[in-house]
């Protein structure tokens, strides 16, 4: 007599997170497919909550979206809800005048990040102390809260004034810059790989 496979709980609701993740990298259900070894129709059905994988399936679900089983299962987080207090931010300090917060928290397999950057008149993002350069396929999306900025990017440079939103390829050479001669305050929020090479 064969043993049935475990499968996961239907509460957990593993499907529409599959979906998710997989479209939050710009992948079709063929792509998932061939990175997991499980076949698309399959695939369909698990997002659709039609069926519940196996634990053996979840995991090379997981695999073929570069996570852990315990990180597409959400076996790694406390709960739904995850709140960064304002004074449990992680600061930083780069270069001379520049001073960031990472509003969000450092969960497994979380694909974006928000981060707060104050820039003294005259100082730029970039410098050493900063964080390193974004990997390759990240975008980012920054909103100038106060003051005024200049991005350079790839040799080129865009002016933004507070209220402007600006969007672009992260993992080129790029840096903020505070022409003064007031504080900046700009948002960023960095997604992760979204580009596929």
């Amino acid at each position: 007599m064969a043993v049935a496979e475990p499968t996961i709980d239907a509460q957990i609701h593993v499907g529409p997170r599959v979906r998710a993740l997989r479209e939050g990298m710009g992948l079709s259900l063929r792509d998932l497919a061939e990175r997991s070894g499980v076949s698309a129709p399959m695939l369909s059905q698990v997002e659709r909550g039609e069926t519940s994988p196996t634990l053996q399936v979840a995991g090379r679900i997981a695999a073929g979206l570069e996570l852990r089983l315990s990180q597409l299962l959400r076996l790694d987080e406390e709960g739904m809800v995850t709140v960064v207090r304002a004074g449990d931010r992680r600061r930083g300090g780069g270069a001379a005048g520049h001073a960031f917060e990472v509003l969000t928290p450092p969960l497994p397999g979380q694909r974006a990040e928000l981060s707060r950057h104050v820039l003294a008149p005259g100082a730029t993002t970039g410098g050493e102390g900063d964080p390193p350069m974004h990997e390759p396929g990240s975008r980012e999306i920054a909103l100038v809260e106060q003051g005024r900025v200049v991005l350079h990017i790839d040799g080129a440079t865009t002016s933004l004034e507070a209220g402007d939103t600006v969007t672009f390829d992260a993992d080129l050479p790029h840096r903020f810059e505070n022409p003064g001669p007031d504080e900046a305050v700009l948002l960023a929020v960095v997604s992760a790989g979204l580009r596929r090479s």
